[in-house]
């Protein structure tokens, strides 16, 4: 099998088949609560199983976490046992086009152990686009026993990105949302504006195509350039959402030591003493705190 993480229809429409391969359905909106369902509902892949991707994929907010906190290992590892998947099954993810909930889907089997995920570039719209067939027949997985193989190195807690700004850990912090975010020029969803301190910023939004499509691994890898492979990244954004698709870019641009801030911004700000930046401070060179 191919080493990089993104596939096309043709690749999955020769393995679609196979009997060890499950294809999720993590079709989201934040503007519709139903949407998910609604459109696998309506056609999609053949064999797809529908993953919630607010209530499979976060847990409700708290004090700190963030927005959109990670469930706990155990959680995710019943809920994707039952959908027929374990640590030695190959699944592909997809949404409508590319986006984070397919990359924070991506991320969480990882994270808890699932060997060999997939995201499939251009999702339905592009499966659909090619002429290839969909259907309303949904499945019935039989379930598998899915024991959680956490992978500590692939998750940064606010103790570590505190011990990067304070200046006592080693590692680049990258913030993920627009420029108007990172600036601090806006706030969309949160009731802090600014950036964590030190972060460089890297739209996840630009390692795509103007299309939607995944660029391929040599424009990935120029546009990583200016960040060292051989230091520790913490990625984030506003609630560890779409720092996924950043997260599997990097991977896909060869870097390895790729960190997910899965409170981000939202976590961060949860802290009144915690400091931050905006682009008034950048003008003076010195961080804020709240």
């Amino acid at each position: 099998m191919s080493n990089s993480v993104i596939v096309n229809v043709e690749w999955l429409r020769e393995r679609i088949s196979e009997g060890n391969l499950v294809i999720a359905d993590v079709r989201f909106s934040p503007k519709e609560a139903n949407y998910g369902r609604c459109a696998y509902d309506a056609g999609h892949l053949p064999g797809a199983v529908f993953v919630d991707f607010k209530a499979d994929l976060t847990d409700p907010a708290l004090e700190h976490g963030g927005r959109s906190p990670l469930p706990a290992p155990e959680r995710l590892a019943e809920r994707f046992g039952a959908l027929g998947i374990d640590t030695s099954t190959t699944v592909v993810v997809y949404e409508d086009v590319n986006g984070p909930a397919a990359a924070r889907l991506w991320w969480v089997l990882q994270y808890i152990g699932v060997e060999d995920v997939r995201v499939l570039d251009g999702g339905f719209e592009a499966w659909k686009g090619a002429g290839l067939p969909v259907t309303v027949e949904q499945p019935q997985p039989a379930a598998r026993r899915l024991v959680p193989r956490i992978r500590e190195e692939a998750l940064a807690a606010v103790e570590d990105v505190r011990s990067v700004v304070q200046g006592k850990r080693r590692a680049t912090l990258v913030d993920s949302r627009d420029a108007n975010q990172y600036l601090g020029l806006e706030a969309p969803f949160d009731p802090v504006a600014g950036h964590i301190p030190g972060a460089v910023h890297f739209f996840w939004k630009d390692g795509l195509h103007k299309d939607g499509t995944w660029k391929p691994v040599e424009a990935l890898q120029e546009h990583f350039a200016g960040l060292p492979k051989d230091e520790e990244i913490i990625v984030y954004c506003g609630s560890g959402i779409s720092a996924t698709p950043n997260v599997l870019a990097l991977r896909e641009a060869g870097f390895s030591k790729v960190r997910l801030y899965a409170g981000s911004w939202s976590d961060w700000i949860s802290y009144p003493e915690h400091p931050i930046t905006t682009t008034e401070d950048l003008q003076s060179h010195r961080p804020k705190r709240r």
